[in-house]
């Protein structure tokens, strides 16, 4: 039964690393979407009220992620607490899960291997 709880949390730890990574990328992508959109304007010496709904749209479309990505972070715990009631508590899907604050400042991709802890 342990060994089934195991493969069932592999594979929901590797589809939540690939949601978090998902949600990186796409407010990277709207983030420079955003920041090249009025540049480009500039640079074709159109007015700045040309592409103004599509600039808010973009940004709002941002703001949208980052609430995602909080609330991935937040689903991302309530697994982690998730782990311990269902007795797996001593694995660890990604190495060290450094607490909340420290993830959403994270700059070094987790680790995606599953270790035991002692």
């Amino acid at each position: 039964m342990l060994k089934e709880r195991r493969l069932a949390a592999n594979k929901v730890a590797e589809q939540l690393f690939a949601a978090e990574a998902a949600i990186n990328a796409a407010v990277s992508a709207v983030a420079q979407l955003t920041a090249v959109m009025p540049m480009a304007a500039q640079e074709a010496n159109l007015a700045a009220c040309i592409g103004q709904d599509a600039l808010m749209g973009a940004m709002e479309t941002c703001q949208q992620l980052v609430q995602a990505r909080s609330r991935i972070i937040a689903t991302h715990a309530a697994l982690r607490a998730a782990q311990t009631q269902i007795g797996l508590d001593a694995v660890n899907f990604m190495g060290n899960c450094p607490p909340e604050e420290a993830r959403l400042n994270e700059t070094v991709a987790p680790r995606r291997h599953l270790t035991i802890a002692a």
